[in-house]
């Protein structure tokens, strides 16, 4: 028996995914927009400015961000989805405002600071789950994906020619702009959640934190997020002034590298992500990325560096990081457990927020006290560690998690349920939560028929009633 289903989005769920999209657009291009720029500023505008006040300004909004990701989720499943995120926006506006009239560093830092306090990256996530069906979730996230892939590639070319035209004052009051853009979007755009829950596939359950945090694999790729984004923010202490300095680019012209580097760096990874996921050969293209990331950091220690070896030097590095950056968050769900993916990747974002903030104090010390090199020695050390932890992760099966609801089911039918699944070709873990009544797994879809699954758990148990929708990826 087949259940037929819709062949696409409708225009609720199309309009979710895109309008989603749009506000965590207005939130990258906040964050990213100064970082080609805020150091050249920040040496201008300051007095008696040091290196590590430059860098902290520029990664102080990880830490923030880190802090109250979870919080602002857990008060969304109370008080609601769109009044957090349009709380979420407000701060975010305050905090660009207070940057754009900063007299002082110390001001400078606060408002980013604030910047992060508006964490809404894990509501907007939720607002997904509630949104879309579980079968077109993995469609929206990519939209949302993509965005904010193409927001970040924005914001570095935006930034240099913005500057030029309105300076890093004027960005701010852009970013203010755009933060309300946002809560337009929020306000008119994003459908109301009519029947939000806690999306377990999406949000973070602290009750699995020490799950999460004692598996080996999930922990190596928590360490490489660190890590990535440690090493780019720490370069973008130093960048702008190494692009001046060194490839005597007027901050304005800096664009004459951000953007075809950041074009051709997305064309270059394609075949790399062609042969990781469609050929099986994750692990060596995953640790060929992260040993070019860490060769590029001595490059720029060893290398003279003008216009176009910088060129070639970014261009290697933004391929891997590219790559690394789609590679990682699909790593999560292929080696998450089945019913924990939304903490796994709680924790992992986390991480990355993390990695931004102590990067950029780091990095700012460190040129500081030593100049480019320091920065430098400081980012390839980094690499090197990820690379030595990364060369022992287990080859990632191409698995992906998915979840169908349940009729009711009683604990004694639990363990036998499950070992019937398991039995199944293409499961290769089920959980089973009778407070959901939903079944998690953990499935090689080149191999099973999500409708006759869904047959085989109907037949094989008539106690299970299927209640809407179908299996599909979460």
């Amino acid at each position: 028996m087949s259940i037929p289903q819709p062949d696409s989005m409708t225009p609720i769920e199309r309009r979710a995914a895109f309008s989603i999209a749009g506000i965590f657009s207005t939130r990258m291009l906040g964050l990213f927009m100064i970082f080609p720029v805020f150091a050249l500023f920040a040496e201008q505008e300051f007095e008696n400015i040091t290196g590590t006040q430059i860098g902290i300004a520029i990664g102080i909004y990880g830490l923030t961000q880190a802090l109250l990701q979870v919080p602002f989720g857990m008060l969304s499943d109370k008080f609601g989805r769109k009044p957090l995120i349009m709380v979420g926006m407000i701060i975010f506006m305050i905090g660009s405002l207070i940057c754009a009239v900063a007299d002082s560093i110390e001001m400078m830092i606060i408002g980013r600071a604030l910047q992060g306090m508006g964490a809404v990256a894990a509501v907007l996530m939720a607002s997904v789950a509630d949104l879309v069906r579980e079968q077109y979730r993995l469609r929206a996230m990519s939209i949302v994906g993509m965005t904010i892939g193409l927001s970040f590639t924005l914001s570095l070319v935006a930034g240099p020619l913005l500057d030029a035209w309105i300076g890093v004052r004027g960005i701010f009051w852009v970013i203010a702009g755009l933060s309300i853009l946002g809560m337009v979007l929020v306000w008119f755009a994003l459908p109301k959640i009519e029947n939000q829950s806690f999306q377990r596939e999406a949000q973070t359950d602290v009750t699995q934190f020490s799950d999460v945090l004692k598996h080996p694999q999930l922990l190596r790729l928590d360490l490489g997020v660190f890590v990535l984004h440690a090493i780019l923010t720490a370069m973008f202490v130093v960048m702008p002034l190494i692009l001046r300095d060194s490839a005597e680019l007027p901050s304005v012209e800096h664009w004459y590298i951000y953007l075809p580097v950041m074009l051709l760096s997305f064309v270059l990874m394609v075949p790399f992500i062609i042969q990781a996921e469609s050929k099986g050969r994750m692990k060596p293209v995953f640790l060929g990325a992260i040993a070019a990331i860490m060769l590029m950091q001595l490059a720029f220690i060893g290398v003279d560096l003008n216009f176009w070896s910088l060129f070639v030097l970014l261009l290697i590095f933004f391929t891997a990081f590219n790559l690394l950056e789609a590679s990682l968050p699909s790593l999560v769900v292929k080696l998450s457990p089945a019913d924990k993916k939304g903490t796994a990747s709680g924790v992992y974002s986390t991480s990355q927020f993390i990695g931004a903030a102590i990067g950029g104090a780091l990095g700012g010390y460190l040129y500081q006290h030593y100049g480019y090199n320091g920065v430098f020695a400081l980012t390839a050390i980094l690499g090197m560690v990820w690379l030595l932890a990364a060369s022992s992760m287990e080859k990632p099966m191409p698995l992906s998690i998915a979840s169908v609801p349940l009729g009711h089911v009683e604990c004694d039918e639990i363990e036998a349920l499950e070992k019937r699944l398991l039995e199944f070709d293409g499961i290769y873990e089920a959980v089973i939560l009778v407070e959901e009544n939903r079944a998690y797994f953990k499935i090689d879809r080149k191999k099973l028929d999500e409708v006759t699954l869904i047959d085989y758990i109907e037949k094989s148990n008539e106690s299970l009633v299927r209640r809407e929708g179908q299996l599909c990826e979460a």
